[in-house]
């Protein structure tokens, strides 16, 4: 069973068991595969090394959305200018914090350093965007509702075992942040 990160001698660490890992390892594969941007075969070479995406279009996925949010809700023009010049390096910036996140999980003790420790907090905070938007969370009655599902062998459909992985990536998210704080406070 896993046990919450938590701060101490060594750092951040934390223990996750075999089946909880490639549980983490294939959520993670998920949004990575969600966030790898279309490649185009006449895209230019310089536009895609500065960044730019000119053909980039506002995502029809409501999770992938979730993670590539409108910055403008009512002017659809500036959005999509705002998309264009920074969600290439939006989504890359997310997937290499789930790669790092994912090859984290290759070791056997969990041991963090801060940097890794945001790497994984990021991660973990997009796959839980990605899960609450499939279990449609919008308001803390949803929220309730999901988080009222606790045991594992009451998991019937795919919503209550999602709801199951949601709360286990929230613990696990909430346990590394209250790590990264205790650090933070020992350090001061």
């Amino acid at each position: 069973m896993a046990k919450a990160f938590k701060y101490g001698l060594k750092g951040i660490t934390g223990y996750l068991e075999p089946a909880e890992r490639e549980l983490l390892r294939g959520l993670l594969d998920d949004v990575i595969s969600m966030l790898e941007p279309q490649l185009s075969s006449n895209e230019d070479p310089l536009t895609a090394l500065i960044g730019l995406d000119m053909n980039v279009k506002e995502p029809s996925d409501r999770a992938l959305l979730r993670l590539l949010p409108n910055v403008m809700k009512n002017d659809d023009a500036a959005s999509l200018e705002f998309r264009q010049l920074t969600e290439r390096s939006l989504r890359e910036g997310k997937i290499g914090a789930l790669r790092a996140t994912a090859m984290g999980l290759d070791r056997n003790e969990l041991v963090l350093t801060p940097e890794e420790a945001k790497l994984w907090s990021m991660a973990l905070n997009d796959v839980r965007l990605v899960l609450a938007e499939r279990l449609d969370i919008r308001d803390e009655a949803d929220a309730d509702h999901v988080h009222a599902m606790q045991d594992w062998s009451q998991a019937e459909d795919v919503e209550s075992y999602l709801a199951l992985v949601y709360n286990f990536t929230t613990w696990l998210q909430e346990s590394l942040v209250q790590a990264m704080m205790a650090s933070m406070d020992r350090k001061s």
